[in-house]
């Protein structure tokens, strides 16, 4: 079984990237479980989503403790939380930045990979300057790095759940599956 945790801050789009995610994965013939951590949040608070990927079917339904690959939706979560809390070593740490990985001080238990996904997505007009849309360019960079699903069917996932701009959403993700490579 292959267990992510997403965080990002509320509307950013961190619990959509991960049904997005589940979506193309269960397309393909997977089990999975998809699901957000919520308390009181709000827009710009710290937000927490899960995925959980199988071969068979799926029955714990508990919040996920032991990752095996953390994905940071928001740069600034790195310094304000332990993103790496219950990370299995050799797990990936996939963070939305215009730094390099070798930038960051990780334990070298950890494999990390960056992306400019805010850059991309302000490309692509997703969102505003101020407060862009990310997800789908992060997905795009998840499904690389950790060669979940194919990218075809994480653009069909697009357009299944993105109503507004699904073109400009799976051009963001198509662009970040690109650069991915670059980001290692």
């Amino acid at each position: 079984m292959i267990e992510i945790r997403f965080h990002g801050r509320g509307g950013q789009g961190t619990v959509v990237a991960s049904k997005i995610l589940a979506d193309a994965l269960a397309q393909e013939g997977n089990y999975v479980q998809a699901y957000p951590e919520f308390g009181v949040e709000r827009r710009g608070s710290p937000v927490v989503s899960f995925i959980r990927i199988d071969s068979k079917p799926i029955y714990d339904k508990s919040r996920i403790y032991a990752p095996g690959h953390v994905v940071v939706v928001d740069p600034t979560l790195v310094e304000a939380i332990d993103i790496t809390e219950g990370l299995q070593d050799g797990g990936w740490i996939i963070i939305n930045s215009d730094k390099k990985p070798e930038e960051f001080a990780f334990p070298s238990r950890f494999r990390v990979a960056t992306v400019n996904a805010t850059e991309i997505a302000v490309q692509n007009k997703l969102g505003t300057l101020g407060a862009p849309i990310v997800n789908t360019a992060i997905v795009g960079v998840v499904i690389r790095i950790l060669g979940l699903t194919k990218l075809e069917s994480l653009l069909k996932a697009i357009g299944d759940a993105i109503t507004i701009k699904p073109e400009n959403n799976r051009k963001a993700a198509s662009e970040a599956y690109a650069r991915a490579g670059a980001y290692v």
